[in-house]
């Protein structure tokens, strides 16, 4: 009896060792610095464990999981997600196995943001951090965008920029130094420039467009025509006279322009928001007619009179004659530029863009004198004359008989 139970219990022994050897079998051995792939089996906040196929399972600390910052492992790796990693530690005795995503991811990327600088290849990465002097992204390495190659125009304030998905192209890489610049700039650049070229070639002069002002200058404003920019000059923005373009227009307004040129070879498009408005002529046609009286602005004195400006960017002519009653030898005499004036429409064209004006019909004439009272003080000037004519004529008569008198006296003498 005692010899069958020893054989039982050897039975068990080599039982229990075949089972453990069958155990050990399916057992992943690794080491440390190996790549390994795992299935995530649970996320916390601050790290992943992963199941290698090792007797016990791996840990992801949330460093590990990106190039970049993560503040959370579940917005990195997901339960049931198949990933690479490198084993970083491993202790047997402790059973502690340390694993590392972001250092497979690294490796790869350098291989891969390579080839993309070298094709030029758009890629597309998601904002992780907002940094002094740009963007952090991840392009399975920690990739940087200055604030200078982020937009084609100047960002002063970048605190929006977390989370979006940018355009970048690989400028520069340094392994060395663990360093990738991208450009999103880049890659606006060249679509502008195609879009320009496209714009420009199917332009034509006399062509209206709906466009938005971009940015002003001292000269005038830059509109967006779809996608490329035209000039507005400050002479184009209206038909009345403009001090600076802040007074017509806005960034961001919408407004029609008219193509006046084109030059392909200098991409340059010269605009005109007046072109797309009523001229000042056309307004006034119906509103100011011959024979009404209206108030107007003295712009321009000349030699021959004065031009008025009675609506914006309509002038008429006061002819030196219509200024006033009395004769003037210069319109500077009774006006002055700047000066608010009546004035009479005597003949209004407006084909002609010409208005003949006159300021005298505005005032009363001066009164004249009576017809009787003339011809009395003509009949009593007349006797006058005649008394001076007389006393003349008298006085001659008077010097001649004192002569001869005289002379009668002397020869006496002789």
């Amino acid at each position: 009896m005692s010899e069958e139970i020893k054989d039982q219990e050897v039975q068990e022994v080599q039982g229990a060792e075949v089972s453990q050897e069958e155990s050990m079998a399916d057992v992943t051995f690794i080491k440390k610095g190996d790549i390994v792939k795992g299935k995530v089996i649970k996320v916390d906040a601050d790290q992943a464990f992963v199941d290698v196929g090792y007797k016990y399972d791996g840990v992801v600390p949330v460093k590990e999981l990106s190039s970049v910052q993560v503040d959370d492992a579940s917005q990195n790796v997901e339960i049931g997600q198949e990933i690479e990693l490198k084993v970083l530690t491993i202790d047997d005795h402790r059973e502690k196995l340390v694993l590392s995503k972001r250092a497979v991811d690294g490796e790869k990327s350098w291989d891969k943001l390579a080839a993309d600088m070298e094709n030029k290849t758009i890629l597309e990465a998601k904002v992780a951090e907002v940094v002094k002097g740009g963007l952090v992204v991840d392009v399975g390495l920690r990739g940087f965008v200055p604030a200078s190659m982020v937009e084609r125009t100047f960002v002063e304030d970048f605190s929006d920029y977390k989370g979006r998905t940018l355009r970048l192209r690989v400028k520069e890489m340094d392994r060395e130094k663990n360093k990738v610049i991208l450009s999103q700039k880049d890659v606006l650049d060249e679509e502008f420039e195609g879009k320009k070229k496209e714009v420009l070639a199917n332009l034509s002069v006399g062509q209206v467009l709906e466009g938005t002002v971009q940015r002003l200058t001292q000269f005038g404003a830059f509109v967006d025509i779809g996608g490329v920019d035209g000039l507005v000059h400050i002479s184009e923005m209206a038909w009345h006279h403009v001090e600076k373009p802040s007074e017509v227009v806005k960034e961001g307004d919408k407004v029609s322009v008219q193509v006046l040129k084109v030059d392909p070879a200098n991409e340059r498009i010269s605009l005109s928001i007046k072109a797309t408005q009523p001229g000042p002529w056309q307004q006034v046609a119906g509103r100011i007619n011959t024979g009404d009286i209206v108030t107007g602005t003295v712009k321009r004195l000349v030699q021959f009179g004065a031009f008025i400006e009675v609506a914006p960017g309509v002038e008429g002519l006061v002819h030196i004659s219509q200024i006033a009653h009395r004769h003037v030898a210069t319109p500077q005499e009774v006006l002055e530029e700047g000066q608010e004036v009546k004035v009479k429409v005597l003949d209004m064209n407006p084909d002609e863009k010409r208005i003949s004006l006159s300021i005298k019909e505005t005032e009363e004439a001066p009164a004249r004198e009576p017809r009787q009272e003339r011809e009395r003080g003509d009949r009593e000037r007349a006797p006058r004359r005649e008394r001076e004519s007389v006393s003349h004529e008298e006085l001659s008569s008077l010097n001649l008989t004192l002569g001869e008198r005289f002379g009668d006296k002397l020869s006496k003498f002789k």
